[in-house]
């Protein structure tokens, strides 16, 4: 797959750390001309948009919040207009939202169906035109969780959001198929990332491992992997699938 995304225009959505940033320096390094998304964190999208270039890839920085649709809109509008177009968009912007059902507040399930949902729906949407130009190479990569298919107790707004990332996946799969456009999601497993770390303590980290067939907590570069292959012309004949990136913990 060397440089097999040579020019492409991909857009990484929650691009500045963790998975974001290796799927960002894993699509540079076949060649393409990266978005790298952020929210709040300037420097740290600033990092990764520098990992990138050192991989041979183009970088650039773009800020806005995939739960607003207008600045959705208007984003990808100066992407087109600045880069001319974009082939790839990867949904990977996310946040967890751990709750109890019982103890869950309005505000933790709106926030995560926000930015996990309705933040995939919003970019997408806005992408869908440019990603038709593409000349039957547009891909969607949406990244969803593990605990999206095998439930997980206390993550109730999380995992609703994931899950319905899955339906959207398959949807926009059989809406676009006639117009290029691949559409395929990435369950990840367990991630070691900012955002797992603090919530994983090592005793935890300890007792998770023994449940992976694989005896590891995953890396970002793992998840990045897998999005590379799908955003290649390799995948060009895979649509509408799940693929899980998860050591062997749901099979």
């Amino acid at each position: 797959m060397s440089r097999s995304l040579e020019g492409k225009v991909a857009v990484v959505t929650g691009g500045s750390r963790g998975i974001g940033r290796a799927i960002c320096v894993a699509l540079g390094e076949l060649g393409a001309k990266v978005v790298v998304n952020y929210t709040a964190n300037e420097g740290a999208a600033a990092q990764a948009a520098d990992a990138v270039r050192a991989v041979g890839g183009e970088a650039f920085v773009k800020r806005f919040d995939v739960s607003d649709a207008e600045g959705v809109n208007a984003a990808f509008k100066e992407i087109v207009a600045e880069l001319g177009g974009v082939a790839i968009l990867v949904n990977n912007a996310g946040v967890a939202v751990n709750a109890l059902t019982l103890g869950a507040k309005d505000a933790d399930w709106h926030r995560s169906l926000a930015i996990n949902l309705t933040g995939s729906f919003n970019c997408t949407r806005a992408a869908l035109r440019p990603l038709m130009k593409a000349k039957d190479a547009g891909r969607i990569i949406n990244i969803s969780s593990v605990v999206a298919e095998m439930g997980n107790a206390g993550q109730a707004p999380y995992v609703a959001a994931k899950a319905g990332l899955i339906g959207l996946t398959k949807t926009w799969a059989r809406e676009y198929a006639s117009r290029g456009i691949t559409c395929n999601a990435v369950t990840p497993g367990w991630i070691d990332t900012d955002m797992t770390s603090s919530e994983l303590p090592e005793a935890k980290r300890a007792e998770l491992t023994q449940q992976i067939p694989l005896g590891r907590v995953g890396k970002p570069e793992d998840i990045a992997a897998a999005v590379a292959f799908l955003a290649s012309p390799a995948a060009s004949y895979i649509t509408g699938q799940v693929l899980r990136v998860n050591g062997g913990l749901l099979m």
